[in-house]
């Protein structure tokens, strides 16, 4: 079964954004990726992925909550968190792209070092406000690109592997690249 979890944009979503974050133009709208001035390999486009339900953790995903078991984590893995925060609070809103949940800073630092190639979110960003940016382009530095706004995270199964493909669009000189991203399971 394929499982599509990429944001559909509605004009109204374009609007609603757009009056609430200004870096959501072409490459920052609906799912998308922060390539952070680095090119996105080719064969990224095919990972074994994960994914972890984080619904019922309300602020900071740390490595101590039961729901995040990294050592089923392997190299060059798409690891996606389900947040439920996309559904209860809308794409576009402002509270959507300021009062997000992240991923604490110790989290991000294990998967770096576990050497996955991409993380994914059904929120704004792997961190808030200014450390958004700064942690986007330290992933990138090590190879490893953010995936925001993904949706349907909750049709895919927990804590076990599956084929996932990120198909982003072929865009030069941005920080954001929108994609495509489908799970095979």
């Amino acid at each position: 079964m394929l499982i599509d979890v990429t944001l559909k944009i509605t004009p109204k979503m374009v609007t609603d954004a757009q009056g609430n974050e200004k870096k959501v133009l072409v490459g920052h709208l609906g799912t998308h990726f922060d390539v952070m001035d680095k090119d996105f390999p080719l064969d990224y486009t095919k990972r074994i992925g994960i994914c972890y339900d984080v619904s019922d953790i309300p602020a900071d995903i740390e490595i101590s909550d039961q729901s995040v078991d990294l050592s089923l984590v392997k190299k060059e893995m798409f690891v996606c968190f389900y947040s439920g925060y996309m559904r209860k609070e809308g794409y576009g809103s402002k509270a959507y792209f300021v009062k997000h949940p992240q991923l604490s800073m110790n989290l991000i630092d294990q998967l770096l070092a576990k050497g996955v190639s991409l993380i994914g979110v059904d929120f704004a960003g792997v961190r808030r406000g200014n450390e958004h940016t700064p942690t986007d382009q330290r992933c990138a530095e090590k190879g490893t690109f953010i995936i925001e706004n993904m949706d349907h995270l909750a049709d895919l199964p927990k804590e076990k592997a599956f084929v996932i493909h990120t198909y982003p669009m072929n865009y030069e000189g941005m920080t954001g690249l929108p994609c495509r991203i489908v799970a095979e399971v």
